[in-house]
């Protein structure tokens, strides 16, 4: 990889200001000194990816270092997109399974259809671990885009913390939602949320989640949606 290469721009209309968030000071303190280290990675809050009018919400932890933190994109340049491109594309919903181009950076040509990307912390934490107060100051986040997508139906939340921040920003217990993998829940506006152990490298490396068990949530996904 060229160190000449700059992470390309991903707008996010729903929040047009998030990517210039400061206001978890320790996340903030540790994306500038990414970006002092590495001035070409991205190393600000992600935004979203996909569109505003998609049906299924797909939502996750938050950005990996060497991954969307580098490129700018959920769910890019590292394992866990190499679970979640191919099974979006084989079930119609990106048009490509590979989320990279060549000189490892997201692929701009790459398109979702009908669904969008996003996570439940949207800056990169130290070591992986956003704390409880980092995850609710960024939820508000959430509930704006949740509200600002008219035609959303089903949201897909890999892992436990995405599962319990989707629950937070509707204002609801979590235990009265139990957390599994491929367990459905309806939730107050009708919408449905479907939840997925994460698509993590350990998760994949120790088997708790295989390609086939992954997939299977998505081919539930278009069948809800057909």
């Amino acid at each position: 990889m060229s160190t000449l290469q700059t992470s390309p721009v991903f707008a996010d209309p729903a929040l047009a200001g998030s990517v210039g968030c400061t206001d978890c000071p320790r996340l903030a303190a540790h994306l500038a000194a990414i970006r002092a280290r590495d001035p070409h990675w991205h190393a600000r809050p992600v935004p979203a990816f996909g569109s505003l009018d998609a049906r299924l919400l797909v939502l996750g932890l938050g950005p990996g270092e060497r991954g969307a933190n580098r490129t700018g994109r959920p769910f890019t340049g590292d394992v866990a997109g190499e679970l979640l491109y191919p099974a979006l594309h084989r079930f119609g919903f990106a048009s490509a399974a590979e989320p990279l181009g060549p000189d490892q950076w997201a692929n701009p040509a790459m398109q979702l259809d009908d669904c969008r990307i996003t996570n439940a912390v949207r800056c990169l934490p130290p070591a992986n671990k956003p704390t409880p107060a980092e995850i609710r100051q960024c939820n508000g986040h959430l509930r704006t885009e949740l509200a600002a997508m008219p035609q959303l139906r089903v949201i897909v939340a890999l892992g436990l913390v995405a599962h319990q921040a989707l629950l937070r920003a509707y204002g609801e217990k979590p235990t009265h939602y139990r957390f599994g993998h491929h367990v459905r829940h309806a939730l107050p506006d009708g919408r449905i949320l479907l939840d997925s152990y994460h698509c993590s490298g350990y998760n994949w490396r120790t088997g708790r989640l295989t390609r086939e068990s992954f997939e299977a949530v998505f081919a539930e996904v278009r069948a809800l949606l057909a």
